[in-house]
């Protein structure tokens, strides 16, 4: 297997608001919060639905690269509920080995509810369910140790169980690469991420301001002086300033396709990743990955949702 991803096992929930309706349920723009099972059934309740897909950020990215023609697989914690098995049955029709045995779980199966405004820009509220109760013997080591590259998410961190599976991943890995995920996500596991970043990943995907979060700083030259301190490829997005990979010393640049027709900006950060990597896994040079990653990212914003 070339690449195994690891994260959230959501069911994407589409909805179209306006800002209004933002401002009214007290949700910042572009962000994702966690929400309870009661929270999610209160918003959907005024709500129309667009579209449901199974979903989370590194699931995207895998059926992105099986789309590119790779070898992928993903695990992730679902229950064997009506989601679970939409979750599946979803990941299967995209050629992707999905490595783990569900069963009837106490919590169902997570969703996201996906906030789309007039806009393009999406507000995510998560249920994560079951997904974030994954643990270290959900955990396949033996198809973690065949696979080149094992692709994590930061939304999957967390203290207590998470974090075991997390390690036991790591510590089996011949290559690591992981996103940073969201910002709120980055403040609140900033000292554990900057460990991660700094001793045991191999490849970070990060957005503009994820980074420098990270780091403390409003300046982003900062960025790339603490990105080439590091012995490994730190790839930036910077919305339509383009991206940017610091490969140790080495910095590349690429700029964003213009002329678009956005109608979603979901899963642009996820396929931009799956694109970088395919062109990781073969061997292309970094300027070339920051290609593919545009390509890919440039293709899923111009449809509703983040899948291609």
């Amino acid at each position: 297997m070339k690449i195994l991803g690891i994260g959230n096992a959501i069911v994407d929930v589409i909805c179209k608001v306006t800002d209004e309706y933002l401002i009214k349920n007290s949700l910042t723009k572009s962000t994702m919060k966690l929400i309870d099972e009661s929270e999610l059934n209160n918003l959907l309740s005024s709500l129309k639905i667009e579209r449901t897909i199974s979903g989370g950020s590194v699931a995207n990215s895998i059926v992105g690269l099986s789309q590119l023609n790779n070898n992928v697989g993903f695990i992730g914690k679902v229950s064997d509920d009506k989601f679970g098995q939409m979750y599946e049955d979803g990941l299967k029709k995209e050629n992707v080995k999905f490595i783990y045995s569900k069963k009837k779980e106490q919590i169902p199966t997570g969703t996201c509810l996906i906030l789309v405004t007039p806009d393009s820009e999406r507000t995510m509220c998560t249920y994560l369910g079951t997904a974030g109760k994954i643990n270290e013997k959900d955990i396949d080591t033996q198809k973690i140790t065949e696979s080149e590259i094992t692709f994590l998410e930061g939304y999957l961190w967390d203290k207590g169980e998470p974090k075991k599976a997390f390690d036991k991943a790591i510590q089996n890995s011949k290559c690591i690469a992981m996103t940073l995920s969201d910002l709120f996500c980055v403040e609140r596991h900033k000292e554990n991420f900057l460990e991660l970043v700094k001793n045991q990943l191999d490849i970070v995907f990060a957005n503009e301001q994820e980074i420098m979060s990270l780091i403390d700083t409003n300046n982003f030259d900062n960025v790339i002086s603490f990105a080439k301190e590091l012995n490994k490829v730190i790839i930036i997005t910077r919305g339509s300033k383009g991206s940017m990979a610091i490969d140790k010393k080495n910095v590349f640049e690429c700029p964003a396709q213009q002329n678009l027709k956005i109608l979603d900006l979901t899963g642009a950060g996820d396929l931009f990743a799956a694109g970088f990597l395919n062109g990781y896994i073969k061997n292309l040079t970094i300027s070339n990955c920051l290609n593919e990653g545009t390509k890919m990212s440039s293709k899923v914003i111009q449809i509703i949702g983040a899948r291609i």
